[in-house]
């Protein structure tokens, strides 16, 4: 089966970091200031044993970095971590590419030129991704490789979720696009696949993370996992009550804040 296959031909746990945003003055609570990050990154330097590593290069025991959405900060966090010879995944969502505060097609290729790979976050950044129909779908998968692949010169085939909505149609859509690696946004260690394609969950790092709940979490600690994942849930759960009134709930709450 599926999962005797993941066994076979990769490693079954995996710890992988999510971040958005890191610049200053965004009061979004997934963005995080740049001296934080900094602290983030010197404490995992302190406590994980090896650089983080690539999707199509994966380890048992391995850990990874990723960035979600492609905004401006992306140039800055794509410096921090090659002063460190460390490599990340940055997902596009190629319909932003050029829009204010999100970076061009010329920082997307020097994110790139930095050795990061560069993956896709949809064409569009649906608020409810998997509210979207079957053909919404495979236009937000394959539009969004197709740019990146053409502006790139090398073939997109890692991907990440907007908003953290996974379904079993938005794995199969994202197969049907091309795409060998999907990121979700549930806090899981556990590598899972669909139809070939390897499922990675991420643990969110957000404005309030100390750096010691950044290491802990790039070490695999299961008590910071498990917290996140239970709040996770929960989030889900009131996610499929609001319906598409939550984004917009959201944004008045950071507003207000």
């Amino acid at each position: 089966g599926l999962a005797a296959r993941a066994r076979a031909t990769a490693p079954v746990r995996l710890r992988t970091l999510m971040y958005h945003d890191v610049v200053e003055g965004n009061p979004d609570i997934y963005n995080v200031e740049p001296a934080r990050f900094d602290e983030h990154l010197e404490a995992i330097e302190r406590a994980v044993e090896r650089p983080p590593a690539m999707v199509d290069e994966l380890a048992e025991g391995d850990w990874m970095i990723t960035f979600d959405d492609g905004g401006a900060s992306a140039l800055h966090a794509g410096e921090r971590l090659a002063r460190r010879s460390w490599r990340g995944h940055f997902f596009i969502a190629t319909d932003m590419i050029g829009q204010l505060n999100y970076l061009d097609w010329d920082g997307v290729r020097a994110v790139a030129g930095m050795g990061h790979v560069i993956g896709s976050h949809s064409r569009t950044h649906p608020d409810r991704m998997a509210a979207c129909s079957w053909e919404q779908l495979l236009d937000e998968w394959s539009s969004s490789a197709e740019a990146l692949t053409r502006e790139l010169g090398q073939p997109v085939r890692t991907a990440s979720v907007p908003g953290g909505l996974y379904s079993r149609e938005v794995g199969r859509a994202a197969v049907a696009a091309g795409y060998t690696s999907l990121f979700t946004s549930l806090p899981s260690q556990r590598l899972r696949s669909i139809d070939g394609c390897r499922l990675i969950g991420r643990y969110a790092l957000r404005r309030d993370s100390s750096a010691g709940a950044a290491a802990a979490a790039a070490t695999g600690a299961p008590l910071p996992w498990a917290r996140q994942r239970a709040s996770w849930g929960l989030r889900g759960a009131v996610k499929a009550v609001a319906g598409k009134r939550y984004e917009s709930l959201r944004r008045a709450l950071l507003a207000r804040r």
